[in-house]
């Protein structure tokens, strides 16, 4: 069941960019911390972090590589990737694709996802990004 929370967290609240569906994967007290420096409490904190990730990233996606689970714990090996259409990072638009590694490790409140650290390789997305200035 768990495991299935996770999938829906990535292809429905980010590959989809569905927030209607929040409320059945996200518990009410929700906690979200991102590798770009984001600590976001609650679904509505974290629907703003999702539209500002999507507006920098043009048709992001976030690929399940492996999904671990144990007890009331999933753990996630990840890749993401976008199109960089906005400011990044302090980075202006290339409209390059990037992709980088990462990995997020969930904790549950009975169905629901309840808190998410996400650590991502920002120094290979950095690297990206600048290679791709003009």
């Amino acid at each position: 069941m768990h495991k299935e929370q996770v999938r829906r967290f990535y292809e429905k609240l980010w590959n989809a960019h569905d927030k209607d569906a929040m409320p059945s994967v996200l518990h009410e007290n929700f906690t979200f911390r991102g590798s770009l420096g984001q600590e976001k409490r609650g679904r509505a904190g974290f629907a703003e972090y999702v539209d500002m990730v999507h507006k920098a990233l043009g048709d992001y996606r976030c690929i399940i590589e492996e999904l671990v689970s144990e007890g009331e714990k999933v753990f996630a090996k990840m890749t993401f990737t976008g199109i960089h259409q906005d400011e990044l990072m302090g980075y202006s638009p290339t409209k390059h694709q990037v992709s980088w590694n990462g990995c997020a490790l969930f904790s549950f409140n009975g169905e629901r996802i309840a808190d998410v650290w996400v650590l991502g390789d920002l120094k290979d997305l950095e690297e990206q990004l600048k290679a791709n200035e003009t």
